[in-house]
């Protein structure tokens, strides 16, 4: 499955009106933690296609979003249901522990 690259006009339609659990990767190119996320993220889409979709935003480009959802540090996952946050995960996390973190928060949403 596809990541997909949301600006902050798309954020609506693509996250919070979303019928799939979503979780939005904020970071920024400039973040050495955040580029080595990138390929663990990209994996994962593609274990989790149709179960989780997977968004990617920079944060240096949509900064009222980072601000509204409280992004202190990045990389910041954000797991998002329903328009609702779910929970996040804070600073580069190994695979294994993503993807158990992940798991944990997907077990709480409700469908």
């Amino acid at each position: 499955m596809a990541i997909v690259h949301i600006e902050g006009t798309d954020f609506d339609k693509e996250v919070r009106t979303s019928k799939t659990p979503v979780i939005v990767d904020f970071y920024a190119d400039w973040c050495g933690p955040c580029k080595m996320l990138s390929p663990i993220f990209e994996e994962l889409s593609g274990e989790y296609a149709g179960k989780l979709k997977f968004a990617k935003l920079n944060t240096d480009n949509a900064q009222r979003l980072a601000m509204e959802y409280n992004v202190s540090g990045i990389p910041c996952l954000i797991v998002m249901s329903q328009g609702k946050e779910v929970g996040r995960i804070v600073g580069y996390v190994p695979k294994p522990m993503l993807k158990a973190k992940v798991d944990a928060l997907l077990s709480q949403v409700k469908n």
